[in-house]
């Protein structure tokens, strides 16, 4: 095997290809050359043939970039090259995610989760909901319209429910000031207790309760 730099226009697409790429994994993959680079090579037989990193090599080329890392084989016979074709595409399937490592990484980050792979707000979206943040990030990839639009629905509830609790706990602070007297009648009725100064709003009918 040699590890080169060559032009992209001197490699040459695979006949078959075991994978499909979307339109949305090309743009999470230039997502993540442009943040990080190039972090893996695209490997190519004797002919230059790409059997590995046709996702990266489109998006290279969507990218206007001329030159590529690349590792090539020049001794496999054509059931290796297959082989290798297969086993590149589905080896990395196998993984399964470290959800307690994958919760504590996105927590450290504190809220910057600009992260190739993952939407930013549908990801601190599900971040948000914590009772339901492991689930949901295993199964990010696969949430279909519906879901997401779930998702944003439930966060938009939760800020109005938190909007409308902030307003009526909110406790206002007054000067002390002594009840005025009345003439006649009930003296204590509709008089605000002296020595307070404190009182909350009722959300219901916006009557003072003083404390």
């Amino acid at each position: 095997m040699k590890q080169l730099t060559m032009k992209l226009k001197d490699l040459v697409r695979p006949e078959r290809n075991i994978r499909i790429h979307t339109e949305k994994q090309l743009a999470e993959f230039e997502r993540s050359v442009r943040m990080f680079g190039q972090i893996r090579p695209i490997v190519v037989d004797e002919n230059d043939i790409i059997l590995a990193g046709n996702g990266l090599y489109e998006t290279l080329l969507r990218m206007n970039r001329e030159e590529a890392l690349v590792y090539k084989y020049e001794d496999l016979t054509e059931a290796q090259k297959k082989k290798l074709m297969i086993a590149d595409n589905k080896i990395f399937s196998l993984g399964i995610e470290n959800l307690d490592t994958l919760n504590e990484f996105l927590e450290e980050l504190e809220g910057d989760l600009d992260i190739p792979g993952f939407d930013e707000d549908i990801l601190r979206q599900m971040v948000a909901d914590a009772d339901e943040i492991t689930e949901k990030i295993s199964e990010y990839g696969t949430l279909d319209e519906e879901e997401v639009r779930k998702i944003k629905e439930a966060n938009e509830k939760r800020e109005q429910a938190e909007a409308t609790d902030n307003g009526a706990d909110q406790e206002t602070d007054l000067p002390l000031q002594a009840p005025e007297r009345q003439s006649g009648g009930d003296a204590g009725a509709g008089q605000e207790p002296a020595g307070t100064g404190r009182f909350v709003i009722c959300p219901k009918c916006g009557e003072r309760i003083w404390l």
